[in-house]
This record gives structure tokens, C-alpha cells and sequence, in this order.
């Protein structure tokens, strides 16, 4: 993505537009299909970029914060999930149980890892609004091999999406049996149900992805059931003398659907352009001529601490997709994306230089800065 957004804001330059324009005008739209036969079913990305405008008071500052200050946008879109598995199987790619108790506990046993993107809270979340009962009733029990279903991992921003439509099946299933059991409290219905099941309650779900893509080799690649879609506008400031170059602010405005629970999606909008920013100031894997690694452990590796991440701003937009669980979409690797374009962009912006190499070390930026001045003198002399 970086290097196509820096191409993009090359090719508006050379044009004379206005950078968020030609965004704008390239705009794919909403219930459309791309050239490679992949279905958009939702796309924010118009309302994301015009919050980043509005946000970073686009119009009336950029290229106008004087030398060493810039802006600089960029955009993308990403998977919620693949649409084929990590290998090929005959099992469902997220499968979900859930049981019910006479005391109107709930039970849900998922594969799916929780690696800190909040998929427990999710399907305590599902199952309360599906059952209507209190999610403190709720436990989850997860990726325990011996007791849930198989889940394929979390990747691809899958889990919210394929696990969201599984746990939202069982627990839709669950319902049913309530609702025609009847009683005055959520117990009191599960005390019925059970009686009238004559075992205890429990259901499964499961999500298998519909045949997407187009017919012909390699056309499963990028193939996903949603896309989400993302802007960024980031502001930099750059030491000429130096090369020494620091991201000010960050605005990131992310299309996740529907924010099934605002707190995480905006956790995971400002960690992805957390890591997206470290990609430009300074993540490498460096290996020496015999090809080991320099840095090969946490100790060693190197990544931005709380004082050098800049100050962000994050947007969440709801399109609403109709296939999602609720509508909802990924929001988990989507806003990293745009972050390093974004920056480069904005070191253009400030001093006139394309940096097309990650990370963009101060050496590098005092390279271009002095190749930059070389061909003024030349240009001056002639």
C-alpha cells in the first residue's frame, strides 16, 4: 500500500489536484464488483476521508505550513477475513457451541484465540443480545482444543466476522427454544426449555464462506465475504538540517461496519496506526552478511515507546454491511495501512522529498534533502 498511495499522490501532483480529491474521484463505490470478480458489499471510505479532512483542517493547511511542516493522506481497504481456509478442509472455518443451564447460566465454547483484539468480550456481547440475559450470566470457554470447536486462527482480521456470524447462529437457535418455552425470568425459561427438551440446552453454529472470486487461476486472491476501508491524514514535522523527522499527529478515520463495541474498535484503529507508524520511524529486520538476524529478540528489536508515538485521533465510521454479524466488519489490521503512505506523503508535503525506502531513517531523509538541494543549485546555475 505504500507504495501505491505514494504513486497515487505523485501522479495527483503531476495532475494538479488536490491530493484528498483525486482519493475522491477514484472512489470505487457501494455494491459494485472489482475487476478481479470480488464483491463490495459496503464502503465507508468517501465519510472516512472526509472526517480526515475535516479533522486535520485539510483545505486550509495543507502545503501551507511553511518549510519543514507537512500533510500528508492516504487510504486503503482490507479483508475481513479470507474467503478460502488456511488450508484446504471440509470443517466449517469457525464453529461455536453454546449451552444453557437451569439457572440461567450461558455457556460459550469457541476455538477462536483472543489475542487481545477482545473476542470474548464479543461473545459475551452476542449472547446476551441474543438471549437477552445479563452478561455477567455469561462465561466464555475458549480455544481449549479438548472442549470447543475447531476455529482456524486468528488471521486476516477473520474472528469478529466468521466467529460473530457462528456464535450469533447458536445463540439465534438457543432463542428459539426460549421464546416457545415461555416463563416470567430468563431462568424461568431455561428451566422450561430443558424440561421440554428432556436434556440439557445447547446448539451449535458455524460459518462456511460462499464460492467468491472470479473463475480463473489466482482469482481467490483477496477474495473476502466484507471489505473494510480506511483513511488517514498525518501531520510531520522535519529537521532539514538533520533529516531528524518526528509524526506530530495522526487522524484515522476506519469503516468497520458496526462497531459492535466502540472502546475495542477504537483500541484496534489506534494500535494498528501505532504499528503502522513504527513500520516508518524505525522497524527493520537487519540481518548481517551471513545472514543473521541483529535483532532477534524483544530485548534486542527495537520498537517506538509510549514517547515517541504521536497523538491520534480515531474516527469510526458504520456502513453496515449486510452479511456481518450486526453489520459489523474487521477492524483489526485494516487502519494500519495507510499510516506509512500517510507519512511519507507528509514529508513531501514539508520538504519537497519522495522517501521510497522503509524505515525512513533520518540518514535517508538527510540523503534525499541534500539530493534535493544538489539539483536546485543545478537548476539555479543553468
Amino acid at each position: 500500500r505504500f507504495a501505491f498511495e505514494v504513486a497515487l499522490d505523485e501522479a495527483a501532483e503531476k495532475l494538479g489536484l488536490d491530493p484528498v480529491e483525486a482519493r475522491r474521484r477514484n472512489f470505487i463505490g457501494e455494491f459494485v464488483e472489482t475487476v478481479n470478480g470480488q464483491k463490495i458489499t459496503s464502503n465507508g471510505f468517501l465519510k472516512c476521508l472526509e472526517l480526515v479532512e475535516k479533522a486535520s483542517g485539510w483545505k486550509e493547511r495543507h502545503g501551507k505550513l511553511g518549510p519543514g511542516r507537512g500533510l500528508g493522506v492516504a487510504g486503503s481497504m482490507y479483508i475481513s477475513g479470507t474467503a478460502y481456509p488456511v488450508y484446504p478442509n471440509e470443517m466449517p472455518q469457525s464453529g461455536v457451541l453454546v449451552k444453557l443451564d437451569r439457572s440461567g447460566r450461558v455457556a460459550i465454547y469457541s476455538g477462536a484465540s483472543d489475542i487481545g483484539q477482545g473476542v470474548n468480550t464479543l461473545l459475551c456481547q452476542i449472547a446476551a443480545e441474543e438471549l437477552h440475559c445479563d452478561p455477567y450470566d455469561v462465561t466464555v470457554v475458549a480455544a481449549d482444543t479438548d472442549l470447543t470447536p475447531v476455529d482456524l486462527g486468528a488471521y486476516s482480521s477473520r474472528v469478529t466476522y466468521m466467529v460473530g456470524i457462528a456464535a450469533r447462529e447458536a445463540c439465534q437457535k438457543l432463542a428459539e427454544k426460549l421464546r416457545a418455552a415461555g416463563g416470567a425470568t430468563f431462568a424461568e425459561a431455561c428451566q422450561r426449555a430443558e424440561a421440554a427438551e428432556g436434556a440439557p440446552l445447547a446448539a451449535t453454529g458455524g460459518y462456511r464462506t460462499k464460492k467468491l472470486g472470479g473463475d480463473y487461476r489466482g482469482g481467490t486472491i483477496g477474495a473476502s465475504p466484507a471489505y473494510s476501508f480506511t483513511a488517514h491524514v498525518a501531520e510531520v514535522s522535519v529537521d532539514e538540517e538533520t533529516g531528524i523527522w518526528k509524526v506530530e499527529r495522526i487522524w484515522a478515520a476506519h469503516d468497520c461496519g458496526k462497531a459492535l463495541n466502540p472502546t475495542l474498535v477504537e483500541g484496534q484503529i489506534e494500535g494498528s496506526v501505532y504499528m503502522g507508524a513504527a513500520e516508518a520511524q524505525m522497524e527493520e529486520m537487519v540481518y548481517d552478511e551471513k545472514g543473521l538476524l541483529f535483532g532477534p529478540s524483544l530485548l534486542d528489536y527495537r520498537i517506538p515507546t509510549s514517547l515517541d508515538t504521536p497523538d491520534l485521533d480515531s474516527y469510526i465510521v458504520e456502513s453496515n454491511d449486510p452479511g456481518g454479524p450486526y453489520g459489523a466488519k474487521e477492524a483489526g489490521e485494516g487502519p494500519l495501512h495507510p499510516a506509512i503512505p500517510a507519512i511519507a506523503n507528509a514529508i513531501h508535503d514539508a520538504c519537497g522529498i519522495r522517501i521510497r525506502e522503509l524505515p525512513f531513517y533520518p540518514q535517508r531523509v538527510l540523503k534525499l534533502l541534500r539530493e534535493r538541494d544538489a539539483r536546485r543549485e543545478e537548476r539555479a546555475a543553468s
